[in-house]
């Protein structure tokens, strides 16, 4: 039990500094071990790797969420008749006087020992969009990025639909890219993705071509531990960028996650990477590796037949092993590498 007791505290960690739903708790197993010894340390340990974790002290995650951990903690403490934990209700009662916020910070942590700090909506559509959160597809391409570090090591990634940056950022922080080109249109998703990436502990470039946004004299960097890449948010929508925007990218990989929800932007999406194929003045086209979660099989089925009909080759990447984040759900999501 002395042994299982730290390793249960670390998996209601990543749990929570991710903020999964509270179902996916090991609660069971908390039950069990506080039936066998009521007063042990183990609450207290899992109180200081959640609520308590300097991260979530700093990047809180929202106030119902820590709320109904904490309320669900202290029923199971109760129902084992143990010993009252003032640190338990205290913490709780400073959490009932905080006002709820629209936006919270969610924490994924690398298997690298770093972290990556978001902060989220709170709702999945808000300011008349969805990309103001962060979606499972995201995480899965990371995950196959980190195990596939070498496909981005030293060269120039472009990502497509970066939301609120969460597959460039976890990039940036373990693969190594030479240039991270993170885009999308929607202003108020650009402007959360180039405060995350700050926050972070980036600094982006200055503005420079294709619209590129950039709030350069924001939030400090906080990390300097490791090597930075060059970073740049871009504005492109698909639908209306021209040759011209897209020529300075030169981009060696493109990546893009959960951009595959919408028949009425697969279009735009492929017209888009048929550009990019195009200026590469005698180099080799970049590698494309799509990933998103198959919530509609028409959809999916549409996005590959639109690929043949223009001629882009494309194959589905066998199912990684990485098990770095953690998913509410298991999702089922695929990963296709294009050939432009």
């Amino acid at each position: 039990r002395a042994m299982a007791q730290p390793e249960l505290g670390l998996r209601f960690q990543r749990r929570f500094l991710a903020a999964r739903q509270l179902g996916s708790f090991p609660w069971p197993e908390l039950e069990q071990n506080l039936r066998t010894s009521p007063d042990s340390p183990l609450l207290v340990d899992i109180l200081h790797k959640t609520v308590l974790h300097p991260l979530c002290v700093k990047y809180p995650p929202s106030t119902k969420y820590r709320r109904c951990f904490l309320t669900e903690l202290i029923k199971k403490h109760e129902s084992a008749a143990a010993e009252p934990l003032d640190e338990l209700y205290d913490t709780l009662a400073d959490i009932l006087n905080e006002e709820e916020s629209t936006h919270c910070y969610k924490n994924y942590l690398l298997s690298t020992g770093e972290s990556v700090t978001l902060s989220e909506s709170v709702a999945i559509i808000s300011g008349g969009t969805t990309g103001l959160v962060t979606w499972d597809a995201a995480l899965h391409l990371a995950e196959w990025a980190m195990e596939h570090s070498t496909v981005f090591s030293n060269r120039t990634i472009l990502e497509l639909g970066s939301g609120i940056g969460f597959t460039g950022i976890a990039i940036c922080k373990t693969c190594n890219p030479k240039t991270y080109i993170f885009s999308d249109y929607h202003p108020r998703v650009l402007q959360q993705l180039a405060e995350n990436i700050r926050l972070n502990g980036f600094v982006l470039e200055p503005e420079s071509g294709c619209h590129i946004q950039t709030e350069s004299q924001g939030q400090e960097a906080e990390a300097t531990n490791y090597q930075k890449p060059k970073l740049i948010v871009a504005e492109l929508d698909w639908g209306s960028v021209t040759e011209n925007q897209l020529l300075d990218l030169q981009p060696d990989v493109i990546v893009a996650a959960d951009v595959v929800y919408d028949p009425e932007i697969i279009l735009a999406l492929i017209g888009t990477l048929q550009k990019l194929s195009t200026f590469r003045a005698g180099r080799k086209p970049p590698e494309v590796y799509i990933a998103f979660t198959i919530r509609n099989p028409d959809t999916y089925h549409l996005f590959q037949a639109e690929l043949d009909k223009v001629g882009i080759g494309w194959q589905i990447i066998p199912a990684h092993s990485n098990d770095t984040f953690l998913y509410d759900v298991q999702p089922n999501i695929t990963i296709l590498q294009l050939f432009i």
